[in-house]
């Protein structure tokens, strides 16, 4: 008998292995953030960012233990939105898949304007909108292939990802132990230390912090996404979520921690990349180009899990509306992929190379791009109030991959995303997205609100 998830959709095959899942797990952790923002993160809040990288860590973790809880009960489901429907409803359910799938969208052509940006560093003369073209139709073509390549590209993208933090913390240590000088100062731990304060520039800086370190974190949980491709779900998701702290300690933390060890934090500007004034001062003079490879596999990464995880979405998407125009995205290929679903999705990032050449609307999409990023805190405390929901319900496995601390930890992170969210009406580079982002919850919330509340069989 053939295993079919609880809306009659088939599941993918499972082609991913452990090592896949890992390193998957891994690059969904390290964000182009991490290697661009690092320098606005700490210019905002100095050493004690590491403090927040810490407590957003914590709070993204639970969030994983929650989706993982839930996949590890029903491993057959292809997004963990399904969820949201069965133990909220399908008024809300409506309103995440929908939101969700959008948002992930807009952030995949986010990355492929990305893309085009750090490849043009090389070639200046070649259109935007050609490059993006290209590099959608390569990974397209590795999503559509199998789902073991679609694995193995994104195992090799998060290798360079850690390799390029791996060399700067080893490279960092090996300057402060032998007394390394630079035109900046000394290479010391103490550099971290000096003249530390919790609000360098005020409380207000402080807290905006929050919420750049909050979006370097989006798209962990992509993680969910494997689970029902994975050879074995039930062994490989726990490890790779388990993993995600040891994680954040050491390439978050770490990086963070050295490059304010080998560049005193004062010093640091907001408007460039840690990542390239270290390695500069190292004597690697191609450090820039070094360091632009690696976020463009960044965004890469980013792009290729975009197109896995929104034609999932879509996919599951096709099997829980009646709509007609939806039916021809249940159809699997022959190697069990939901090619229609991977086409469609990979033709709506595609319009990124269509806005990429008309100016008019250009800052409509950094809008539209910056208010979608918001929708995550919205959709992350949907997931749990469905988590909450489901450990009152029958279906709540025991012995099962369980949260540590539910009932404190859980509230606790629905807080906290919640107080994210209202900070960014406090930043004037962050408030005009998140008056779209309430639009979007007012307008598209209604539109939910008229759906019925149990699921249409």
């Amino acid at each position: 008998m053939k295993e079919t998830a609880e809306n009659g959709s088939k599941p993918p095959k499972r082609g991913l292995q452990n090592r896949h899942v890992q390193l998957i797990a891994i690059g969904g952790t390290i964000g182009t953030g991490l290697f661009m923002g690092a320098g606005n993160s700490i210019h905002y809040a100095g050493p004690v960012i590491l403090l927040v990288y810490l407590i957003i860590g914590l709070f993204m973790f639970v969030m994983m233990r929650a989706i993982g809880e839930l996949l590890y009960a029903d491993p057959k489901q292809h997004t963990f939105i399904t969820f949201i429907t069965r133990y909220i409803d399908n008024r809300a359910g409506f309103f995440a898949r929908w939101s969700y799938w959008l948002t992930v969208i807009f952030m995949g052509m986010a990355e492929l304007t990305a893309v085009a940006k750090y490849i043009q560093y090389w070639l200046p003369s070649m259109p935007g909108w050609l490059i993006q073209i290209i590099m959608l139709v390569l990974l397209t073509c590795v999503n559509l292939v199998a789902v073991a390549l679609y694995g193995e590209t994104e195992f090799w993208f998060s290798m360079i990802k850690i390799v390029a933090i791996l060399a700067l913390i080893v490279t960092g240590i090996m300057m402060a132990v032998t007394g390394f000088k630079t035109p900046v100062g000394d290479v010391s731990f103490s550099n971290v230390f000096q003249h530390f304060s919790f609000f360098p520039n005020g409380i207000g800086n402080f807290i905006n912090s929050f919420q750049m370190v909050m979006f370097a974190f989006v798209g962990m949980e992509f993680i969910g996404m494997t689970a029902a491709e994975t050879d074995n779900p039930r062994a490989v998701l726990p490890k790779a979520i388990n993993q995600i702290p040891w994680r954040i300690l050491f390439f978050y933390l770490g990086a963070l921690f050295i490059i304010m060890t080998i560049y005193p934090w004062q010093k640091i500007p907001a408007d460039q990349s840690p990542f390239v004034m270290v390695f500069e001062l190292v004597g690697i003079k191609w450090a820039a180009a070094l360091v632009n490879f690696v976020v463009l596999t960044s965004a890469a990464s980013a792009l290729n899990s975009v197109l896995f995880s929104a034609s999932r979405n879509f996919y599951a998407l096709a099997f829980q509306s009646k709509a007609r125009f939806l039916q021809p995205f249940r159809k699997m290929s022959k190697t069990q992929l939901p090619v229609n679903a991977v086409l469609f999705t990979a033709l709506m990032v595609g319009f990124s190379a269509v806005i990429s050449v008309i100016p008019a609307i250009t800052n409509a999409f950094s809008f539209v791009t910056s208010a979608s990023t918001d929708l995550f805190l919205m959709i992350y405390v949907l997931i749990l109030v469905a988590y909450m929901k489901y450990r009152k319900s029958k279906d709540y496995m025991q012995d099962g991959f369980l949260v540590i601390a539910p009932s404190v930890l859980v509230p606790m992170a629905i807080a906290f995303f919640s107080f994210v969210f209202i900070t960014l009406f406090f930043n004037p580079d962050s408030r005009v997205p998140a008056i779209g982002s309430t639009i979007w919850l007012i307008v598209f919330g209604f539109v939910a609100w008229r759906q019925p509340k149990k699921a249409l069989k």
